[in-house]
């Protein structure tokens, strides 16, 4: 998905990047639309939306806002009334007293006789009472559910919805709306009238390389409804205690009860807890272990299953009873059928599903029995089933799938309009993160500041935002939502994700609505309440873990299984995975001290990249700090960006380090050369010393790093709860917390890095300098793979 799942560019038939489809479609179709229909600019978002320029925000923008100019106070002698059968257990009543005490210390009474003086806050429930405008989505009833009226008068703030989601939604709009401003409480008096584009507004949270503690996913699922969202689709993986397949659970794995604890308490916030589990790709967590092996379609690959296979299906349909009794009333699975590449491909005594395939009329008709199989079963247990409609289906292939599942994502006209008669809905895909390191992609690196090139793009919220409102899928596909993904398949937090996570689904709420520069600064005054200078902070967050990933160079990995196949072909023999790493320094000669290349000279736009880069970290560590004593909400967050900053700051200063022992290199063959052995040995052991403070630096940066995490995350152990963990890799994709079973793979590149093997050369041909001139030799050992702490 994003940057990692790939589609079938009907065109060519090979495979792109996703995003690089998402781009070139937007554009052509934009383009398009701009010359045909001569969009004004403020329909593309470039004028400030009525709130913003009142002062106020909200996310998602709504659809209809009318204001006075006036605005109002609002304080604690304001009362609540609830009519037409709202009643005070209702979530829109529990939200509103609980966002009112805990965001203003605010508690309204429930209705009394009114005091003449005070406020009332009116709730009311009234079917057909708000009527919905233009929408993309069919189904205007499931839009009408959803709708509010939301009244603002200096007596009375009246909400009004056809149905109890529409008026926890209103609720929520009128939490977002009240300010501060010189020690009181304003609104602004006008009425705004609301509903979405399209009904379904998911985010996927991936749990599958780490696993929340409950309340922490309880409090995710809390802040997905803030926002509008009614999806939470959760890939747990090994982290869920499957009854019918122990063999794979891991150490810490979520129980069914807590699994269908959550899921009640997302359904009480109108949010759907959708079960994710892929197949038949993807799922080397399964198949690497010994007891499903036989189930491969290709005996040395643990990434796919074999679908001609009757015990892939047993399989599969006992993990799904378990994930259907653990989120009994939830309304929908997702089916993944995310990158399948080899499906129809296997021939051989375990696996023959070439046959099969030809019998069918193509491998993608193969693909369409298996998705026809395991939906068929979920569906007839009451679940609406979404799946990844994409390679090696073609259009010609849709025709064989049941009318009755749902598509994530869309492909472009030929193929949206297959899904579209076949009578198969579909969603917009995006994602907030697909590859990147660290933090994601959401203000970019300008090319002056990088060491390789890259091909530029926009940031991910405006991605996300051109793409879900501007999509030729709304003229050709059935759509009824979308997803944004956020993956964890290169290790990240996803704290992180938070700021693609509420501004994604709210352009399926309210397409086109504003320029993207304006919801993400509402997300920051959301999120954190009063701060400073947040979009400079996530700027400098975003800047900082590009330049930990391009500040190192790409090689060919001899530490994992090399990579058995990709998108395009199975590898014979298998390929090498790749890994960074940074240029070696010269070891000294024992005879001369004299070193064989200049490394600072070699690597002088490296440091000159550090110098500068290091330099704005300090600046991200004064709006860290200066913003965690500031800010009232999500504080965590800043504790989580703090963490990462820290890895970002040794990895710059490990450069500049290195720079610095090129030049103590130097200085010892300098001084060798003039005779001066005493100096040249000083200038050696400065050089030693220099390395050991990077690893001391290193492991402080991932002890920092694996503290903080920790407070929301289970630990990554090897066993734990009388389970084992499998250290075994994916056979296909190179998952980077897969390359460790603890938190170092955070530092893994730096792990492989062979400073320690430098060092060990290094004080061999500095002792034997020694002796030759009758100095004292030295003890040292850089034992450089223990990230064990010590000392400061």
């Amino acid at each position: 998905m994003a940057s990692r799942k790939q589609l079938l560019c009907q065109t060519c038939r090979t495979w792109r990047n996703k995003k690089d489809f998402v781009r070139k479609y937007f554009r052509h179709y934009l383009v398009l639309l701009t010359s045909m229909l001569l969009i004004p600019a403020t329909l593309l978002g470039q004028s400030p939306s009525p709130l913003a320029s009142a002062g106020y925000t909200v996310v998602p923008v709504p659809q209809k806002v009318t204001l006075t100019g006036k605005d109002f106070a609002f304080d604690s002698e304001w009362q609540l009334k609830l009519e037409s059968g709202v009643k005070q257990k209702d979530v829109a009543v529990e939200s509103l007293n609980g966002g009112l005490a805990t965001k203003f210390h605010l508690a309204p009474a429930a209705m009394q006789p009114a005091r003449l003086q005070s406020g009332v806050i009116r709730l009311v429930l009234k079917p057909n009472s708000v009527s919905i405008g233009q929408a993309n989505d069919r189904d205007k009833s499931a839009l009408a559910e959803q709708a509010y009226r939301l009244t603002l008068g200096p007596k009375t703030v009246t909400i009004v919805a056809n149905a109890i989601p529409g008026l926890f939604y209103g609720v929520q709009t009128l939490l977002q709306l009240i300010r501060r401003w010189e020690d009181r409480l304003w609104l602004p008096e006008g009425e705004i009238v609301d509903w979405p584009d399209l009904q379904l507004r998911a985010i996927y949270w991936d749990d599958a390389h780490h696993l929340e503690r409950l309340e922490v996913l309880k409090q995710a699922v809390r802040q997905a409804a803030f926002f509008k969202i009614n999806g939470f689709a959760i890939k747990l993986e090994g982290h869920f205690q499957y009854k019918s397949a122990p063999a794979m659970v891991e150490p810490y794995a979520m129980t069914p009860s807590e699994l269908q604890e959550l899921t009640d308490f997302a359904l009480h916030y109108h949010v759907q807890l959708i079960p994710y589990l892929d197949a038949p790709g993807h799922v080397a967590f399964i198949l690497k272990h010994p007891e499903y092996a036989a189930l491969r379609a290709f005996a040395d690959s643990n990434y796919e299953f074999c679908v001609t296979n009757p015990g892939t299906y047993k399989l599969l349909f006992g993990m799904y009873d378990d994930l259907l009794e653990a989120t009994k009333g939830s309304r929908y699975f997702i089916l993944s059928t995310d990158e399948p590449y080899y499906v129809g491909m296997a021939s051989s005594v375990q696996c023959e599903e070439v046959t099969r395939a030809r019998d069918l009329g193509s491998v993608g008709k193969l693909l369409a029995e298996f998705v026809t199989k395991a939906s068929n079963y979920l569906h007839d247990r009451g679940r609406t089933v979404w799946f990844w409609g994409e390679y090696p289906l073609t259009p010609d292939d849709v025709a064989s799938l049941p009318s009755h599942i749902m598509n994530g994502e869309v492909h472009g006209d030929e193929f949206d309009s297959a899904f579209k008669k076949q009578g198969i809905r579909q969603l917009v895909y995006t994602s907030t993160q697909g590859e990147e390191p660290l933090f994601p992609d959401y203000y970019i690196l300008p090319s002056s500041q990088r060491l390789h090139p890259k091909s530029p793009n926009h940031g991910r919220v405006t991605e996300m935002f051109n793409h879900i409102s501007f999509t030729s899928a709304r003229q050709q596909s059935d759509l009824m939502g979308t997803i944004v993904a956020g993956w964890a398949d290169a290790g990240l937090h996803p704290e992180t994700f938070w700021l693609g996570y509420a501004t994604g689904p709210a352009a399926a709420w309210h397409p086109a609505s504003v320029n993207p520069a304006e919801l993400a600064n509402s997300f920051y005054d959301l999120f954190y309440g009063p701060a400073r200078n947040m979009g400079r902070l996530y700027q400098l967050m975003s800047e900082q873990a590009q330049i930990w990933d391009d500040t190192w160079e790409e090689m060919a990995s001899s530490t994992r299984t090399p990579i058995w196949g990709n998108s395009d072909k199975i590898f014979n023999p298998p390929r090498p995975a790749d890994d960074q790493t940074l240029p070696v320094l010269p070891v000294p000669s024992a005879g001369t001290l004299a070193i064989g290349h200049d490394w600072k000279q070699e690597n002088s736009r490296r440091l000159e990249i550090a110098t500068a880069a290091l330099a704005e970290n300090d600046e991200l560590l004064d709006l860290l700090y200066a913003n965690l004593e500031k800010v009232r909400e999500n504080r965590y967050s800043l504790e989580v960006f703090l963490s990462i900053v820290g890895l970002c700051r040794h990895n710059l200063e490990m450069i500049l380090d290195l720079g610095e022992i090129s030049d103590r290199l130097k200085a010892a063959q300098t001084a060798a050369g003039k005779g001066e052995g005493g100096e040249a040995l000083a200038a050696l052991d400065g050089a030693l010393n220099t390395a050991a403070g990077i690893q001391r630096r290193r492991n402080r940066a991932l002890q920092d790093t694996t503290t903080t995490w920790y407070k929301t995350w289970f630990p990554r152990v090897a066993e734990a709860n009388r389970r084992r963990y499998l250290d075994q890799v994916d056979n296909v994709k190179d998952h980077r917390p897969v390359r460790t079973v603890d938190m170092s793979y955070l530092v893994y590149r730096e792990l492989l890095y062979p400073l320690g093997d430098w060092a060990a050369r290094t004080l061999e041909a500095r002792n034997e300098y020694a002796r030759a001139h009758h100095l004292p030799v030295r003890t040292f050992d850089l034992n450089w793979k223990d990230t064990t702490v010590t000392g400061n």
